[in-house]
C-alpha cells in the first residue's frame, strides 16, 4: 500500500504476480479511502486478510498528512496479524513502473511536495537510484536533468523544468508489491517502515504564543 501521494493505492501480491489491485486519486481522502481499498482488494481476490504473510508500505518521500495513512494501516495491520512489515521508497516504485511500462534509463523520477517544489531522485535504470531522494524547487534541479526524461506528477506539473515528462503519474501498489518482491527474493533487505518526509510538517506550534494559566 502507498498514501505518500495524491494516490491511494493497495495491490496482494502472491510472491509471483499482483493478482488484486486498487488505485483512487484524491490528495485529501486517504483515511478515508485507504481501508476500503484494502476490503475491495481482498474480496476480488478471494481471499481473507488473515492470509496475509506480509506487508510492504511506501514510506515516501511525501507530505507529511497522507504518509502516514499508510505507515500507521500497515503497522496495525503487521501488529494484528504478527507478519513483517517492510518499507519501499515510493520513488523507487515510480522508477520500476517506468520500467515496465518500457522506459530505459537513466531518468529521472519526481513527485509533488507542495509548496511550488518537488520530491525527486535519479536512476540509473528502472532498479537502480543514483543518489538520496530530495526536495527541490524544479527550476533549482532543471539544469542538473536536462535531456533526461522525468517520471511522475512532478514533471506533469513543472514543464517547463522538465520538458521530458513521462508515465506513470502516481504510484502503483503493483509496482511497489512487485519490486518488493523481487528483492526480497534476491536476499536483499527493504526498508523499515519510518516515513521520510525530508521536511518538517506545515503545523506546527506557534512562536510566542500567550500562554493562560489559571489564577
Amino acid at each position: 500500500m502507498d498514501t505518500a501521494t495524491p494516490a491511494v493505492t493497495v495491490a496482494l501480491h502472491d510472491g509471483a504476480s499482483v493478482i488484486a489491485s486498487s488505485g483512487q486519486v484524491d490528495a485529501r481522502r486517504h483515511g478515508e479511502l485507504l481501508l476500503p481499498a484494502v476490503d475491495r482488494v481482498l474480496a476480488e481476490a478471494g481471499v481473507k486478510l488473515d492470509a496475509v504473510t506480509g506487508v510492504v508500505v511506501g514510506v515516501g518521500p511525501g507530505p507529511y498528512t497522507g504518509l502516514r495513512v499508510g505507515l500507521v494501516t500497515a503497522a496495525t495491520f503487521g501488529s494484528a496479524l504478527s507478519v513483517p512489515v517492510h518499507g519501499l521508497c515510493t520513488l523507487d516504485g515510480l522508477a520500476y513502473a517506468a520500467g515496465q511500462g518500457g522506459l530505459e534509463g537513466p531518468f529521472a523520477v519526481a513527485t509533488d511536495a507542495r509548496r511550488k517544489e518537488v520530491y525527486w531522485a535519479r536512476y540509473e535504470d528502472a532498479r537502480t537510484r543514483t543518489g538520496d531522494p530530495a526536495v527541490d524547487r524544479p527550476a533549482d534541479i532543471a539544469a542538473e536533468l536536462a535531456g533526461l526524461p522525468v517520471v511522475g506528477a512532478g514533471a506533469v506539473l513543472y514543464p517547463v523544468a522538465f520538458p521530458d515528462a513521462r508515465g506513470p503519474e502516481h504510484v502503483a501498489a503493483g509496482a511497489l508489491a512487485a519490486l518488493a518482491a523481487e528483492r526480497l527474493a534476491a536476499g536483499q533487505e527493504l526498508l523499515e517502515p519510518r516515513p521520510l518526509y525530508l521536511r518538517r510538517p506545515d503545523a506546527q506550534v506557534p512562536k510566542n504564543y500567550k500562554v493562560v494559566t489559571p489564577k
